[in-house]
């Protein structure tokens, strides 16, 4: 009896799984079928199906898609990121006959190596004389979304695996360089086949050292000093295990904390906490839990968005940020959202309806029922809640219509004399709410935000 029936490469992007992929498809009788699950594509660039399987079919069942995948001659699995179909996850490691291979990276060179793919426009290199070359620029920020990321899917898979009682195979990007390291994979498949040699249509793409790929390299040092203490380079679920978005939390020196819950109103927030006295930021939990404790009487809070706003703006986001166009296609290819095609606007009149479309969408997203993973923009502000309480609570919950009272209540908890609060313009997208509110709108959001709503008493953001 076969060892497993099938596998599956939990990876990310930057991490070596083209070459670990290349390496199982070498093996005999066994088939590597790319990135199955990636909302915005399946298996690989510009198909239409994976093994006679659509990706209308997929979207709407991911089992479809892996049951043909496992009903292939010979050992089948694919690669699988944090950001795929998150309702295959359970499916995977619920599964002991499915072999678990996790591949990992130092998260500096993999965030280094994104940026230049990024830039470049290379993903693969065949062969040297092909490679595109270029500086990335390191963003302090950025990376700390990025390694919270690996971090958060990294913790949940080995829980996930420790709970059933199951072992992975772990392979550093480094180590998938190794041929001997590649046939103990096979070995421990359960496969006969072994590999002579590594897969001659890959080369490593950016071997010079970090100094040599950075364009600012010694901000990057300085940027990254706080974190290598904790060594998080090399451990598989990238210890210590932090609690979400604790590196975005804002402190005054006056004993003042702001936990915010993305998307957040941060820059009046930010000027009102300056006013109370200098700012701390870049927090790690050690270094959070070392001011908490300079500052005796210390309070938090964060600042709770009507639902219903707080769609329109992730709504906002999704027709027009940079980084959200993958998103925009798989909602308009794969849900037929109302969403313009790219380098397009939607028309005023016609932005009530779409909202409408999208807050129905959100409804299944929310339930984990679709192949896009929750985005931490419209998550619901109670799950966003308790990932923050994994480390602390905040002793205040702002509302955002009362916020110039709730911030003079704080300060006056904390003993500190309240600056005056400008609140600004809480509505920034180019079409407000309040122009194409309707009822309709309302009901929508009620429907699908139903335990924010409930749990925070919201009544209509318009009467």
């Amino acid at each position: 009896m076969p060892k497993f029936e099938s596998f599956v490469v939990f990876a990310e992007m930057r991490t070596g799984s083209n070459l670990v992929e290349a390496a199982l498809n070498d093996l005999d009788c066994v088939t590597c079928h790319g990135e199955a699950f990636n909302p915005a594509l399946i298996g690989y660039p510009n198909r239409k199906e994976l093994v006679g399987v659509t990706k209308a079919q997929r979207d709407d069942n991911p089992l479809v898609l892996w049951n043909a995948i496992k009903s292939q001659d010979g050992l089948n699995g694919c690669r699988y990121f944090h950001d795929h179909d998150p309702r295959m996850l359970a499916v995977f490691v619920n599964d002991p006959k499915c072999a678990k291979i996790v591949l990992t990276r130092n998260p500096i060179e993999s965030y280094v190596s994104l940026m230049i793919a990024r830039a470049t426009g290379q993903w693969k290199l065949g062969d040297a004389k092909h490679r595109k070359a270029t500086k990335a620029r390191f963003d302090a920020e950025e990376f700390e979304a990025h390694l919270e990321g690996l971090q958060d899917f990294q913790v949940t898979l080995l829980n996930a695996l420790q709970r059933s009682g199951q072992t992975a195979f772990y392979i550093d990007y480094e180590d998938a360089q190794s041929v001997e390291l590649l046939n103990g994979l096979a070995n421990w498949l359960g496969v006969s086949g072994r590999l002579k040699q590594l897969p001659e249509n890959l080369k490593v793409q950016n071997p010079e050292p970090l100094e040599a790929k950075v364009a600012n390299f010694p901000g990057m040092e300085a940027s990254l000093a706080r974190l290598d203490r904790f060594n998080l380079s090399k451990t598989p679920n990238f210890e210590p295990r932090r609690g979400p978005g604790v590196p975005g939390f804002i402190a005054s020196e006056a004993g003042l904390l702001y936990m915010p819950l993305r998307p957040a109103m941060d820059a009046p927030i930010r000027d009102w906490l300056a006013a109370t006295g200098d700012l701390v930021e870049g927090f790690s939990q050690k270094t959070l839990r070392q001011w908490k404790r300079r500052h005796s009487g210390h309070r938090s809070f964060t600042v709770l968005r009507h639902p219903l706003m707080r769609a329109h703006l992730a709504f906002n986001a999704v027709l027009n940020w940079d980084t959200m166009d993958e998103t925009r296609a798989v909602l308009r290819q794969s849900y037929k959202l109302p969403i313009p095609k790219e380098g397009q606007s939607i028309a005023q009149d016609d932005y009530a309806e779409a909202l409408i479309a999208f807050l129905g969408w959100l409804k299944s997203n929310l339930a984990n029922q679709t192949s896009l993973p929750v985005n931490t923009l419209w998550a619901t502000q109670s799950a966003a809640l308790q990932g923050i309480g994994q480390f602390a609570l905040p002793d205040l919950l702002v509302r955002e219509e009362r916020m110039a009272e709730d911030f003079a209540y704080l300060a006056s908890m904390a003993g500190v004399e309240a600056p005056t609060f400008a609140p600004g313009e809480t509505d920034t997208a180019a079409i407000k709410l309040a122009d194409i509110w309707t009822p309709d709108l309302e009901a929508a959001a009620r429907e699908t935000y139903t335990r924010d709503m409930m749990q925070f008493g919201f009544g209509n953001w318009r009467d």
